[in-house]
């Protein structure tokens, strides 16, 4: 009879605990996001205190723009929280996503040596500062990654009046081959490096060649003020329009895909929008910078 007591307990503790794995993967919101808002260490602070607060954990999947809208459109996440604006709009009207929240915004800055040959600095207008990069043959480091700020210097490059041509291709992320296409400047072999990277990297290496290239604010600031030895690479310009950054959270439409957990997604968008989930936002600092605003209203 013990010896019956004994299996039924440990069959009951199997199931409870079969039960409760279930629970706690339930309890998991998949999130695709860009390398440069992991790289910033905003996620750092944000995500221990959503879970404090609903028990929700958050796994984060860090890549370019393109490829974190790609696991949008492809329902392998739950929520895209990305910096591409007309990329998102176009995945909200596609039906990808429900609808685009904004969170918050910086701005991106040409970095680059002390030296400064091109002689950008002090610019506020970026199209004009990569017309003279591209004048100087000065070295400038892309990306090359289909992110969010590969998006922006392409659109940089066409505001230069530089000529562009078409060009395609093969990174590899995470052991997986992608063809990227972009356009990028003419006859630029000599001075031109595309890495296929995410911004950390790119700005490490951007510092090795003394070179210029584009970087988010939040990300230039923790290589800048937060990390040893600091990069001595140099915001030479900044400013203007067509240099902002918005960032903004969407989730993935259950209509296209039921499986997701839209209901642990909307959760997750109504904190970061909330009045602490913005005032976390605002008050995150490397020695006394503010890397990132709030746009929720």
């Amino acid at each position: 009879m013990l010896k019956k007591v004994s299996v039924w307990v440990a069959a009951l503790c199997v199931l409870l605990g079969v039960q409760s794995g279930a629970m706690a993967s339930e309890n998991v919101l998949k999130m695709s996001t860009t390398t440069s808002t992991q790289s910033s260490g905003l996620l750092d602070l944000l995500l221990p205190e959503f879970k404090k607060d609903t028990g929700i954990a958050v796994k984060v999947i860090a890549k370019g723009t393109g490829a974190a809208i790609r696991d949008g459109e492809d329902g392998n996440v739950d929520v895209i929280f990305v910096h591409a604006k007309g990329r998102e709009d176009k995945f909200v009207a596609d039906g990808f996503g429900t609808k685009r929240y904004a969170v918050m915004h910086n701005d991106f800055v040409i970095i680059g040596p002390a030296a400064d040959p091109a002689g950008i600095k002090g610019l506020s207008d970026a199209g004009v500062a990569m017309g003279k990069i591209a004048a100087a043959k000065a070295t400038f480091i892309s990306r090359g990654d289909d992110s969010g700020t590969h998006t922006k210097e392409q659109f940089l490059w066409g505001k230069s009046g530089v000529e562009l041509v078409k060009s395609s291709r093969t990174i590899i992320k995470k052991g997986k081959k992608k063809e990227v296409s972009s356009e990028m400047p003419a006859n630029s072999e000599a001075w031109y490096r595309s890495i296929g990277q995410g911004m950390g990297k790119t700005i490490i290496f951007a510092e090795e060649k003394q070179a210029y290239t584009i970087s988010d604010r939040g990300t230039y600031i923790k290589f800048k003020f937060g990390k040893k030895p600091a990069v001595d690479l140099e915001v030479l310009t900044e400013g203007g329009a067509d240099l902002a950054n918005p960032y903004g959270i969407i989730p993935v439409n259950p209509a296209m895909y039921p499986h997701v957990q839209n209901d642990l997604a909307m959760q997750f968008v109504d904190w970061i929008i909330s009045e602490k989930g913005q005032k976390m936002i605002a008050d995150y600092r490397l020695e006394d910078q503010q890397l990132f605003y709030p746009d929720a209203k």
